[in-house]
């Protein structure tokens, strides 16, 4: 009896090499980072000791002596100051939804999220950024925590390809456990459909503010954004199996799609009016524009 070895998942089963190299060229963009609220590992030009060479300007009173170019005082009796290239550190937290109602839609919702988490920890890594990826649903379900380097591009795939989507969602517990785990500053991505019966608020306040810039990426199927349904129906819910007797009308439709329209402004000006950036997507869409564009448009890329 022979036995056949399972295949290894591997990052190209999320991501085409093709897309994986422009992604080479693309780095997370923190504007609290660039604030200087910190120093580490991140580059910015800052007045500092550092081995790179960067700039000079001019001398003010109070500034740090040891720093004066001596060589252009002798040239021109003049005092600068030489600037350096510092670096600073910037941490990623990615939270991606794996909780049941992900894996509905045609295309599944739950592929999606996986492409663009492989996609930003992808470009995390490649970059030598602190990365945390969470994958939740009623709590923390699996994590790779505060790793760097290109090294575990194959851990974090494995992560995405193996974990399936089920149980119920509990958004609170999730950030509640994130927030408490969180080191250093950058930024904190949320993918998720947000239809949490329990709200989104509360938990979204746990990760606002701080040390971090908050990312919301929405993501919904076509089927939910234009359902095709008609006659008498019993829908179920997928994650805690309440179910509801309908009988679906045009003007039924035309309702449901004004409250899911009015129920994203609500969840997009929540973020807006807070500081961080709502995003909003279809499973359909592709990854590659909503990556290379989109979120480049919006600062979280450069």
């Amino acid at each position: 009896m022979t036995t056949t070895k399972p295949t290894a998942r591997k990052l190209t089963d999320l991501l085409d090499p093709q897309f994986m190299a422009r992604l080479d060229a693309l780095d997370v963009l923190s504007r609290k980072i660039l604030l200087g609220k910190m120093q580490g590992e991140r580059r910015s030009k800052r007045r500092g000791q550092s081995v790179e060479f960067a700039d000079h300007r001019a001398y003010v009173a109070g500034d740090d002596l040891r720093f004066v170019d001596w060589n252009i005082y002798g040239r021109l009796d003049q005092l600068f100051l030489k600037l350096f290239l510092e670096e600073q550190d910037l941490t990623v937290h990615v939270l991606a939804d794996m909780s049941a109602s992900m894996g509905i839609g045609q295309p599944s919702k739950d592929l999606f999220v996986k492409r663009l988490t492989a996609a930003l920890g992808y470009i995390s890594l490649v970059n030598n950024n602190r990365l945390t990826v969470t994958l939740f649903a009623d709590g923390v379900r699996t994590r790779l925590a505060n790793v760097r380097g290109r090294s575990y591009l194959p851990q974090m795939a494995e992560m995405l390809l193996t974990t399936e989507c089920d149980g119920l969602s509990d958004f609170e517990k999730t950030c509640q456990d994130v927030t408490a785990a969180r080191i250093g500053s950058g930024v904190t991505i949320v993918i998720s459909d947000f239809l949490f019966k329990q709200g989104y608020e509360s938990a979204l306040r746990r990760l606002l503010g701080g040390r971090y810039d908050l990312y919301v990426i929405q993501v919904l199927s076509p089927q939910e954004i234009a359902p095709e349904l008609a006659g008498d129906l019993k829908l179920l819910d997928t994650e805690d199996a309440d179910m509801a007797e309908i009988t679906v009308s045009t003007a039924l439709l035309k309702y449901y799609q004004r409250n899911l329209a009015a129920y994203c402004n609500e969840l997009s000006e929540f973020c807006t009016q807070r500081g961080a950036v709502y995003v909003r997507a279809n499973s359909a869409d592709s990854i590659e524009s909503l990556v290379l564009n989109y979120l480049r448009r919006v600062q979280l890329l450069r």
